[in-house]
């Protein structure tokens, strides 16, 4: 059984009954029966439902189980990061227009304001999966902790798992006559995320350290589901100012762990990471948290940037 819960005009709709009330609609077909007024609108001129995703890895996970069925957008652009995004009044426009929003709590506040001013049906991926609690470890600013708990849900593929099943669903909803397609693309999302979940087991399994030092606390996800420790000199976002006693905490530590790569990411500037690696000989690497895919991403989607990633943290953490 699948532990999820849906939002819908303000209301609690667990996830079994909203497969039954899909299941229902689509054994109905050819009578009119669709979802109900308020869903989001009518579809578009070509008959699609439009779904828009807040982020990029929602978005990856929306557009490969919607195949051709569905206009899938994403608000926050490439290379564009989430944390501060603001939307445009036409971004606004369309998210209260469209059939189904996915977005995840407590990356891009624009976004949250105006899914809660709204009516639109909605999947947010954070309530779908337990969430880490920011500490002092995590977070190089006090005052980052404000957040409360750590947004970047994505980059664990069990959560994607949960997130690729919760949406097929929520799809199936708004459009019962393509509920099979949804269902079957999602089957395959998911199968591709097992397996990427198979690697980081066996990857970073026998490693000579598991703690690795970043610039900006978006790892703890992946960080406890394979056994590691991340190090951040920033907080949950990476304009956090770490304080000079962070710093000094953090240098010894690398020293002690014998680390021997400090992570910088394609988003922000990497002064902190090659401040720190120059001070204490270290080299530098990317570790992404896929908040977007940019012309320097080390890959091309969600699954090639996450296969990069764990290149990465192989070789700086000496895994055989």
């Amino acid at each position: 059984m699948i532990m999820v819960i849906m939002f819908k005009y303000g209301r609690r709709i667990a996830v079994p009954l909203l497969m039954a009330m899909a299941a229902g609609c689509a054994g109905m077909l050819g009578t009119g029966c669709s979802a109900p007024p308020g869903s989001g609108g009518p579809p578009l001129g070509d008959g699609r439902p439009q779904i828009v995703a807040s982020i990029y890895p929602l978005a990856y996970l929306v557009a490969a189980i919607a195949g051709d069925k569905a206009d899938v957008t994403t608000l926050v652009p490439p290379g564009t990061e989430p944390h501060d995004y603001e939307l445009t009044p036409g971004q606004v426009a369309s998210l209260n227009k469209a059939a189904l929003v996915v977005y995840q709590a407590g990356v891009t506040a624009a976004v949250d304001q105006a899914v809660a001013a709204s009516t639109v049906t909605f999947v947010e991926t954070g309530s779908l999966v337990p969430r880490l609690p920011l500490t002092g470890d995590e977070v190089a600013d006090p005052s980052a902790q404000a957040y409360g708990e750590d947004p970047h849900t994505w980059l664990d593929p069990a959560n994607m798992v949960v997130f690729a099943a919760a949406i097929a669903t929520a799809m199936a909803f708004i459009d019962p006559a393509d509920a099979a397609t949804y269902q079957a693309n999602a089957a395959t999302v998911e199968t591709n995320l097992r397996a990427l979940d198979a690697g980081y087991r066996s990857g970073l399994a026998n490693c000579q350290r598991t703690e690795f030092l970043t610039t900006h606390a978006a790892f703890g996800y992946m960080a406890k589901a394979y056994g590691m420790t991340q190090l951040a000199i920033a907080g949950v976002t990476p304009e956090d100012e770490p304080s000079p006693r962070r710093l000094a905490e953090l240098a010894q530590q690398a020293r002690t762990d014998g680390l021997t790569t400090v992570f910088f990411e394609t988003l922000v500037s990497p002064d902190y990471a090659k401040t720190m690696a120059d001070d204490l000989g270290l080299r530098t690497d990317v570790l992404d948290p896929i908040e977007a895919v940019t012309k320097a991403s080390r890959g091309t989607d969600y699954m090639a940037i996450m296969a990069s990633n764990l290149v990465a943290l192989r070789e700086a953490n000496g895994c055989q």
